[in-house]
């Protein structure tokens, strides 16, 4: 055993006196070991790895600040204050208390000053300046006044209003108005980011930042106009105001929330920039908003749950025919399913309310349906559609 250890030990000494003169050779000839391995005619060994560099991060995808949007868009967000006299029960008492015992009170009315908070976008400088707001926010105003970007005031008149849309517009006259710009090229999607800028609670200018939920949304049932569905913050004083996009361009006229009263969070409605063009172009030139109607109610075809056909079928069915009313003329009958209006399928209740809003009063045009599973075409001569009660909120 003394052997053994005592070899392993003398050879433990030369390989650490072997290592020790390799750091020696290497540190004062660093090229030797090359050479000799060149010598001997052995392969020369390969070059150390260099350090594998870090991955840079990730480049951002999206802006970090949407303040030029902003810079661009708010200037032609205006504050409107609507001052409105406001008529309500009471009751009168009489001074003498023996009369008080024998009347009682006297029913009777008092009037009182309101004013409404709103906003809106200019959207012209033609010679007067136009002002798109919210029906809602200026209805039965006697005075209507128009805080400016650059801190101007100027009264407003009431060119018209769509109750339907919960559109108005308004005229100021003022010089070197900004006018906001439209977005009608990009068509709008689900997901984009948008901006509502407004007069929220009287804090003026405010902008909050959210995304578009949803598109084509229907308030109410029996209404032609579809609305823009987002979760940008919308409150009231916001009703008017513009949604825009990361381009600062007007996308929709901000309307209306569903606050938590309703069990509600992050969802508010505008209204979009296409239908506003219209409803502004019309108001301008007539002074009010007209729209095509055929005297009918309809509702999704009703599939039978055994039938193996979507839950939806394409086509409407007719629940209500008004008397003397278009489609009362034409022929048509209570549980016809129509399924063509002109050259175009119909899709569902709602998109048969955009085409026939979207036609003139006083035109015709053939329909075309199923009559007790019989095909049918009729011509139909279209009335000017009756007004439509609004969806909006009174604030």
């Amino acid at each position: 055993m003394k052997h053994a250890a005592g070899t392993l030990l003398f050879i433990a000494r030369f390989a650490v006196l072997g290592l020790a003169m390799a750091f020696v050779v290497g540190l004062f000839w660093p090229g030797s070991g090359q050479r000799l391995r060149a010598h001997f005619g052995l392969a020369p060994l390969p070059p150390p790895a260099a350090p594998v560099a870090a991955s840079p991060p990730p480049e951002r995808s999206g802006p970090v600040s949407y303040a030029d949007a902003v810079a661009i868009a708010a200037p032609s967000v205006v504050n409107i204050y609507a001052n409105k006299i406001v008529t309500e029960p009471a009751v009168r008492m009489y001074e003498d208390p023996i009369m008080q015992q024998i009347l009682g009170g006297q029913l009777t009315t008092y009037q009182h000053r309101e004013q409404t908070l709103g906003s809106g976008v200019i959207v012209s400088a033609m010679g007067h300046g136009y002002v798109l707001t919210n029906n809602h926010v200026i209805a039965n105003a006697q005075d209507i006044q128009v805080l400016l970007y650059d801190g101007r005031i100027a009264k407003a008149t009431l060119v018209g209003a769509d109750e339907e849309s919960d559109l108005a517009v308004l005229k100021i006259d003022a010089s070197n108005l900004p006018v906001i710009h439209l977005a009608d090229k990009q068509p709008l999607r689900a997901g984009d980011v948008v901006l509502a800028i407004g007069n929220p609670l009287g804090l003026n200018q405010t902008v909050t930042m959210g995304i578009v939920s949803a598109i084509g949304r229907q308030l109410n049932s029996s209404s032609a106009e579809d609305f823009i569905q987002t979760d940008a913050a919308i409150n009231l004083g916001n009703s008017g105001g513009a949604l825009v996009n990361t381009e600062g361009r007007l996308v929709g006229i901000n309307t209306l929330l569903i606050g938590k009263p309703a069990g509600a969070e992050g969802i508010g409605f505008a209204i979009p920039v296409a239908t506003a063009k219209k409803v502004l172009d019309q108001i301008i030139t007539t002074g009010h908003v007209v729209r095509g109607w055929i005297g009918a109610d309809y509702a999704f075809v009703p599939v039978a749950a055994n039938s193996g056909l979507p839950a939806a079928a394409r086509g409407v069915q007719v629940t209500v025919v008004y008397p003397g009313g278009p489609a009362a003329l034409a022929g048509i009958r209570p549980r016809d399913i129509l399924l063509q209006i002109g050259n175009h399928d119909i899709l569902d209740p709602a998109d048969l309310r955009r085409r026939e809003a979207a036609l003139k009063p006083g035109s015709t045009v053939k329909i075309s349906g199923l009559r007790n599973g019989s095909p049918f075409h009729l011509e139909v001569t279209l009335a000017q559609r009756p007004a439509m009660p609004s969806t909006a909120p009174d604030e």
